[in-house]
């Protein structure tokens, strides 16, 4: 019962590592795009969160987590995580013509 326990708590942490590393990843692509791309229509801004997928898997194996059990299904939650969180921050300061 006490390796169920381990287990639980070393699932949860690799999935908050996981997914707060894709949020985090795709916050900063989306400022990182706001600072380098020079308008929303500007391929640099996808450039940006394509390497910012890209960088998360050796990334993710330094903080420990293994990825050689990651499926299709952890690699797509990934890149939509980090897509998603890219789209929104990026519309943000889009729309409210913020400078970086």
């Amino acid at each position: 019962m006490a390796t169920e326990s381990a287990d639980r708590i070393s699932s949860h942490r690799r999935g908050m590592m996981v997914t707060s590393l894709a949020a985090i990843s795709g916050i900063l692509s989306g400022i990182a795009s706001t600072a380098i791309a020079s308008s929303a229509t500007d391929p640099t801004g996808l450039f940006l969160v394509g390497a910012a997928i890209s960088v998360q898997f050796p990334l993710l194996k330094l903080f420990g987590i293994d990825i050689d059990d990651f499926g299709a299904k952890d690699y797509i939650y990934v890149a939509f995580m980090t897509f998603s969180l890219w789209f929104v921050s990026w519309g943000i300061l889009l729309t409210t013509h913020a400078t970086v």
